[in-house]
């Protein structure tokens, strides 16, 4: 879900010239007054327009709110012209003296839509950055074209700021990160998820991912018995599922993408968010969030401790560090990630690997078609997808997040199958 500061920049325009309407008319389902051809052009070039208006502006301390509204809008629309990638370029060149936030916020941008192109300035964000967080954006902007030395320089810098800090959940993930950099990660076999007996009585919902998550991938509903629901047909019931964020940041990052492992499922609930539309979406909360992991209204444990988190786990995953993302995510002070549905225009997406679906802030996110003309739901994945999880026996399970390999391409029930044999 997008924070508070996300919805702050994002919704301005918005809001600015159409509210969000959301009606359900009788026989007709979910209604979307902003999905209508000519609300949406309104609203792409209020955005524009904005974005325009504020690169405008001298990089300067005083204009950094308005900057990096744009520096959002950018990266929401996909918007590019030569006076943005201009804009941008200097916006680069000059961010060493500013803020911190406002690092954060050109960070995001970049590492999803100018990948490579800064390193050597990043390089030098992360040389001067004290900030965890500011510290482990450019690392990941770094990696990818990082020389040895330069890599060792960022683990030398972490592990001494991790030795300071040494409770800092965003220092240490970014320690095993850059230190596990460009080994073979071997997923353990997913078979074991697939045991009747594993988490007896829990409904579970698998979302199972590519570890680029450029491919979308795809969800499944396991009842409280031990068997997957099927669909009408005999078929196993599966939807696609998108766990990239708009910046494609690591997960212990706040609005990175969706970490791996264990969500605790906390019912249904609808939203009135101009991003993710009144389709039913599943409440979730990772450790160290709010009253995390709540079974039968009771409140098990305010702090959750990493060993009854190891105990969640099937045996052969329990060495395994990548599937601990939401544990480290939550310790990080991530927040408010669910799975919902999408009433974002598509069409800024339509180049990208993941199209149709659309990114978010950290969320699940699955596919769904509004109509132009009408405004009203053409067709849903979320709504089959809570369907399910009510025919399963509700929303008070575990949803967890498996990352099955690096294969390109999105998640196909082909991948699955073998394993419900």
């Amino acid at each position: 879900m997008y924070n508070k500061i996300f919805l702050k920049i994002i919704l301005t325009a918005a809001l600015t010239f159409n509210a969000a309407v959301f009606l359900y008319a009788q026989n007709k389902g979910p209604y979307f007054k902003d999905a209508l051809k000519e609300n949406r052009e309104k609203f792409y070039k209020k955005i524009v327009t904005g974005i325009n208006k504020n690169l405008s502006l001298p990089f300067s301390s005083e204009n950094e709110d308005q900057l990096s509204s744009a520096f959002y809008n950018v990266g929401l629309v996909k918007y590019k012209s030569q006076f943005v990638n201009n804009k941008i370029d200097s916006a680069v060149k000059t961010m060493l003296p500013r803020s911190v936030d406002y690092q954060k916020a050109l960070l995001n941008l970049i590492n999803s839509d100018y990948p490579k192109k800064y390193a050597p300035y990043i390089f030098a964000v992360f040389k001067k950055t004290t900030n965890a967080k500011l510290m482990a954006m450019a690392a990941n902007y770094l990696l990818p074209t990082a020389t040895a030395a330069q890599v060792k320089i960022m683990q030398l810098q972490t592990t001494a700021l991790l030795a300071q800090s040494p409770d800092n959940a965003i220092l240490f993930e970014l320690s095993e990160q850059v230190r596990n950099y460009n080994k073979k990660i071997i997923t353990p076999s997913i078979k074991t998820f697939f045991a009747k007996d594993y988490l007896p009585g829990e409904v579970l919902v698998f979302s199972f991912q590519r570890r680029d998550r450029n491919y979308p991938g795809l969800a499944m509903v396991r009842n409280t018995t031990g068997n997957f629901i099927k669909k009408d047909d005999g078929n196993y019931f599966a939807v696609g599922q998108l766990a990239r964020s708009a910046s494609n940041m690591p997960g212990y990052i706040t609005n990175g993408n969706t970490p791996q492992g264990f969500f605790k499922m906390n019912g249904f609930d609808t939203s009135t968010s101009f991003f993710i539309g009144p389709t039913t979406n599943i409440q979730l909360s990772m450790p160290h969030e709010y009253h995390p992991f709540v079974v039968d209204n009771k409140l098990i444990d305010t702090t959750w401790s990493l060993q009854q988190y190891k105990d969640l786990l099937p045996e052969n995953f329990k060495n395994y560090h990548p599937i601990y993302g939401t544990f480290y995510a939550g310790k990080a002070g991530r927040t408010e990630i669910i799975a919902h549905g999408t009433t974002i225009d598509t069409s800024f997406y339509s180049n990208q690997l993941y199209a149709p679906y659309t990114p978010s802030a950290g969320c699940l996110c699955t596919k769904e078609v509004w109509n132009n003309k009408s405004g009203y739901l053409q067709t849903s994945d979320q709504l089959l997808f809570t369907q399910a999880i009510q025919k399963a026996g509700g929303p008070y399970g575990y949803l967890i997040v498996v990352e099955i390999d690096d294969k390109k391409g999105a998640v196909k029930l082909s991948d699955i199958l073998s394993y419900l044999k």
